[in-house]
């Protein structure tokens, strides 16, 4: 079949039915457009999918096409567009996917995580009292440092100082404690 419906030698395209037409142009085009779909989207099976929605969004346009002559740029259009629609989804229903829980840590994973968790609690613990309280307010109770203030009994400005001593002095102590533990 030509490429163009309205070529010469083929019937005029005005006078088809839409059933005639789609016909005509899915015997002629099915499998390049499906190429063209899968070389877009990377597989065959979504392709075949887009193609045959293009066709099917062409039979139900036919008789309001205003061109009927340029039937298989509309299907190439309709295809590109499809598939373009396709890889979008693809990429948002990825982004949204959650995210799949984590192997169960093996015995040597619960011995080193058990001994990381001792070297920070003693670390915590050799802590002056008001740093301990703010970092633990802060860290494990998820407090603004306005409520933690309130808690506390003292100003924002002094949580504020108290976590950035009591976070210097952690970091200091872990850093060594995780020295000391190497052989």
């Amino acid at each position: 079949m030509p490429e163009r419906v309205g070529d010469p030698g083929v019937d005029d395209p005005r006078s088809w039915s839409a059933d005639e037409a789609v016909g005509a142009l899915y015997a002629a085009h099915w499998q390049r457009l499906v190429a063209l779909a899968a070389s877009l989207m990377g597989e065959t099976a979504s392709a075949e999918e887009v193609v045959a929605d293009a066709f099917v969004a062409l039979h139900r346009r036919w008789d309001r096409l205003a061109d009927r002559a340029s039937a298989v740029g509309y299907l190439r259009s309709s295809v590109v567009n499809g598939a373009r629609d396709v890889l979008k989804h693809r990429v948002v229903a990825e982004r949204r996917r959650p995210l799949p829980d984590p192997a169960p840590d093996g015995p040597e994973e619960h011995a080193v995580r058990a001994a990381e968790h001792g070297i920070v609690l003693r670390a915590l613990d050799a802590l002056p009292a008001r740093q301990r309280e703010v970092l633990v307010l802060r860290y494990q109770g998820e407090m603004s440092e306005q409520d933690i203030a309130e808690a506390l009994g003292i100003s924002r400005g002094a949580v504020k100082t108290h976590a950035h001593r009591g976070l210097s002095a952690l970091r200091a102590a872990v850093s060594r404690g995780f020295e000391q533990e190497q052989p």
